[in-house]
């Protein structure tokens, strides 16, 4: 197979130093925007927190330019990455971020609006299977839907072996929103995966519909079958691979160093929202939000609480489009632990300190570079990485 080089820009780049009386500020006036209601919160702390800023000089470096348009990045054990190109195809980068040849073989993949290949995964025992899974919106008689599929990667890495789809989330829709599809590995070898409601007002109601896979978080198994302990298996009216529902568009699942699981999502207008997922719970979406339609309506006449759902631990209003997600365990000490999020809309990469599981602290790191993160990497190496809707592969470390 033809190997493909990618032009870039030297390694350099941008040295940003955020540290007390230097720098530009992170985030002057983020409590200061105009939110799009007036719901008050469920208890303090849960919007508009006070602000914090990285004492720790850090440089910022665009390592790559040229990516296309990635959504995924994940690392293989020998500190190379993986980064999905919604076309249909994988970038393999080099560690220093300057070489990348592509990985092919993947299925035919529905890439109109938010589709396209999406996540990765690497299998528990890739050491020893080399085995990826990865999730795409599958083109299908009548529309597309959310699939996840494994593969084993060839020994040049330049293509995957014996492709297969475990996984559908049905029903089929015809429409190019809302796939969520993150994919999380547990310490149990059992797959999360996140899948959006679609979108549409149509769709919208089968987050709340348990006999169905659309604004779910599932947990299967490695060959795409409900994971033993799930809440509802046997459960009357309830698809047993579900683990929680009542979810919107969730672009980012992570699990934090005490194993829970963090779910975040975009709302409407305003009701971004971070989640603490549980087991069987019921996360709103629907009947439940701090948003509004985006032609202004209430939804569910303003509903902001409701017995029976959970509230997020915390939410936007305006949003910042939430992405790719990870908990940070690198070189920064004042990182460590803290919630990393590539935001679109507000195009930036939002750090928030979370203690006893309730926020209490956020900072909007790379406002200067104006460009939409779409996922962020806890890298190996104790960096921090980021890929844009531009193409761009980003390292920020410890100076």
């Amino acid at each position: 197979m033809k190997k493909l080089l990618l032009p870039l820009l030297s390694v350099v780049a941008f040295q940003m130093v955020s540290c007390q009386g230097k720098g530009k500020p992170s985030e002057p006036s983020a409590r200061e925007e105009k939110p799009n209601t007036n719901y008050k919160p469920a208890f303090a702390g849960q919007t508009r927190i006070t602000p914090v800023k990285t004492s720790t000089p850090y440089s910022v470096e665009i390592l790559n330019t040229s990516l296309g348009k990635p959504w995924g990045i994940i690392n293989l054990p020998d500190g190379r990455f993986l980064i999905t190109e919604k076309s249909g195809f994988v970038h393999l980068v080099s560690k220093d971020g300057k070489q990348a040849t592509k990985i092919t073989g993947f299925p035919k993949v529905d890439s109109k609006g938010q589709g396209g290949l999406l996540d990765l995964a690497l299998d528990p025992d890739f050491s020893t299977n080399n085995m990826i899974y990865y999730s795409f919106s599958e083109p299908v008689e009548g529309g597309n839907h959310t699939a996840v599929g494994k593969a084993k990667l060839s020994s040049d890495m330049k293509s995957v072996l014996n492709p297969t789809v475990i996984f559908r989330a049905t029903p089929t829709y015809d429409g190019d929103k809302h796939y969520g599809s993150r994919l999380v590995f547990d310490k149990d070898g059992n797959l999360f995966v996140s899948t959006g409601e679609r979108s549409d007002k149509e769709t919208r109601v089968y987050a709340q519909k348990t006999d169905n896979y659309l604004g779910k978080i599932l947990k299967i198994t490695k060959d795409g079958k409900p994971a033993a302990g799930n809440p509802f298996i046997g459960k009357a009216g309830y698809k047993p691979e579900i683990y929680a529902f009542g979810i919107r568009s969730p672009q980012g699942l992570a699990m934090d160093e005490k194993g829970q699981l963090w779910d975040i999502e975009m709302g409407p207008r305003g009701g971004d929202e971070i989640n603490l997922i549980k087991p069987g719970k019921n996360y709103g979406w629907g009947d439940v939000t701090y948003g509004i339609e985006y032609n202004g309506d209430k939804i569910n006449n303003g509903t902001t609480q409701k017995e029976g759902t959970e509230q997020p631990v915390y939410y936007w209003d305006p949003v910042v489009s939430p992405s790719g997600v990870a908990f940070y365990t690198g070189n920064i000490d004042e990182w460590k632990n803290n919630l990393f999020i590539g935001c679109l809309s507000a195009e930036h990469i939002n750090r928030i300190v979370l203690k006893d599981n309730k926020v209490v602290g956020e900072e909007r790191l790379l406002l200067d570079q104006k460009e939409r993160f779409r996922d962020v990497l806890n890298g190996m190496d104790g960096n921090l990485y980021g890929i844009t809707d531009s193409g761009k592969l980003y390292k920020i470390s410890k100076k």
